[in-house]
């Protein structure tokens, strides 16, 4: 059985000899986490079509279907598929996709399910570009017609990993929302024209092994691995914005001593707009933080920043454009981290003029409690964490329902988000219902940004009218996904925001 299994470039001389041969190579392609018998059906259909049947894996690393997921890791699936008599080669692949694969294996025939037969239906566009390798190598393409199981589906219901609370809420979910609804919100998303307004935040990560104490102070003494730099704060949400929306701008203060604007430039979205002023005599925010490089605790933390207020010429200009500008979008999100990139004057022109404001006023080390949501007197939709919401009401313990009513009132907001880490979030409606939708995150690796991703992709969903409780759920797998990710290292993308979804909710 292990004969069978072999690197793709062994694959490739065997698919090359087989083809001299004179026969006729087959290959499928596919995770198969749980092997059931749609995959037996899938295989045996796919063997007819040809003299070798090869098939190839996705390895572990690139299975994008949910943070539980593969179910087996990927040397198990192989010695499975392997042991099927109508499967000649198996092969873990190396790549995300399957297109370099195909491109050396080069088989006469590529096999796919029916369920891929409708290529518009793929919401992550790989078998689109499968299609155009195909065409390129000259291969054919084939869909089995046999029953259709889901490995996913199969999965949820009988292998979960989630607490049996959060496998009855999916199972009530599925009930009332379907997959194809969220696909239809997520799509909605693409029309929208944003705006992002906030501080600029350059996180700066320098990674440590400790080595012990000072023997002539009383600190800890670490030796020093790496560093890398990620650009945060409403770069981070331009960036996660950008993968949903095909219209993105960025409106954000930099410093003019070292702005690290060139770095920013090239960390952005192709399909984001930027629009910076610079603030005189400051750097561009840099929070440096510490981190053990094993178990990925943060140590410490150091804040580059300057104190200066912005310069009434400065803050003229940024006026000059919120007002002229401002009714062109759809939606206006304010990342307002208190470090100064929002002034009063802007404030109240945002207020006033945004046709649809969502705003975070974030809590953090820099504004010591100084910066509350209170600031804002309008904002159309709310999303704060609930530290920060207590921060507002100034109420450490307590029901928290009361108070999502009281910010909601005061603030005539339509719509309020409060994120509880592991609990999930709770959103509240303009009718006073409060909705509570659990967390769905699997791996924990960095809480930093998460909140972003949520704010960036609830806020869309919330502003083309989504479901309320869907609103919840698309902002927690957004933030779900964004823990798996060390810093703002990379944003969260549509297509494995969507696989995520599917992989929840089949």
């Amino acid at each position: 059985m292990k004969k069978k299994i072999h690197k793709i470039n062994k694959l490739m001389d065997l698919s090359r000899e087989a083809k001299r041969q004179g026969k006729v190579v087959v290959q499928c392609h596919g995770c198969f986490d749980l092997l059931h018998i749609g995959h037996l059906r899938h295989f045996q259909e796919a063997r007819t079509m040809g003299d070798v049947l090869i098939v190839t894996l996705t390895p572990d690393k690139f299975v994008d279907k949910g943070p539980h997921r593969p179910a087996f890791p990927q040397d198990l699936r192989a010695e499975a598929v392997a042991a099927l008599s109508f499967v000649d080669y198996v092969a873990i692949n190396e790549w995300p996709t399957a297109e370099k694969t195909l491109r050396l294996i080069q088989p006469d025939i590529y096999v796919k399910g029916v369920e891929f037969r409708t290529i518009e239906s793929d919401h992550t566009g790989k078998i689109g570009r499968e299609l155009k390798v195909i065409e390129e190598i000259g291969a054919q393409l084939r869909f089995t017609e046999d029953v259709v199981f889901s490995s996913t589906n199969l999965i949820n219901r009988y292998l979960s990993n989630f607490p049996e609370d959060i496998q009855n809420y999916l199972l009530l979910l599925r009930q009332r929302h379907s997959v194809e609804e969220v696909f239809d919100a997520i799509e909605e998303m693409s029309n929208l024209n944003v705006l992002v307004v906030g501080d600029t935040i350059l996180d700066d990560y320098h990674f440590t092994e400790a080595i012990g104490k000072s023997s002539k102070e009383p600190i800890i003494v670490v030796k020093y691995l790496n560093n890398d730099m990620f650009a945060g704060g409403v770069v981070s949400i331009a960036n996660h914005i950008a993968n949903f929306s095909n219209k993105t701008t960025l409106f954000s203060i930099l410093g003019d001593q070292n702005d690290y604007e060139p770095f920013i430039l090239d960390t952005l979205e192709e399909n984001v707009t930027p629009v910076f002023f610079h603030h005189p005599g400051i750097p561009t925010i840099i929070k440096r933080r510490f981190i053990e490089g094993y178990s990925l605790n943060k140590m410490f933390e150091v804040y580059v920043s300057g104190d200066a207020p912005l310069p009434k010429s400065v803050e003229d200009q940024c006026c000059d454009w919120l007002s002229e500008n401002l009714e062109k979008f759809d939606l206006v999100v304010v990342a307002d981290y208190g470090h100064g990139a929002v002034t009063d004057r802007m404030l109240s022109v945002l207020v006033e003029k945004s046709p649809y404001l969502a705003v975070n006023t974030q809590a953090n080390a820099g504004n010591r409690g100084f910066h509350t949501i209170s600031r804002y007197p309008r904002a159309d939709f709310i999303c704060l964490s609930e530290s920060e919401l207590r921060l507002e009401m100034r109420q450490e313990t307590g029901d928290i329902y009361p108070m999502l009513h009281d910010i909601a009132e005061r603030l005539n907001s339509k719509h309020v988000l409060i994120t509880r880490g592991k609990r999930g979030c709770m959103i509240r409606n303009e009718d006073g219902v409060i909705i509570e939708v659990p967390a769905f995150a699997f791996q924990v690796l960095d809480r930093i940004g998460s909140g972003d991703a949520l704010l960036s992709v609830a806020s869309m969903a919330i502003r083309n009218g989504t479901a309320d409780e869907l609103v919840g759920f698309i902002g927690n797998v957004a933030g779900a996904l964004a823990v798996e990710i060390i810093g703002n290292q990379r944003p969260v993308d549509k297509a494995s925001f969507s696989k995520h979804v599917k992989s929840l909710l089949k």
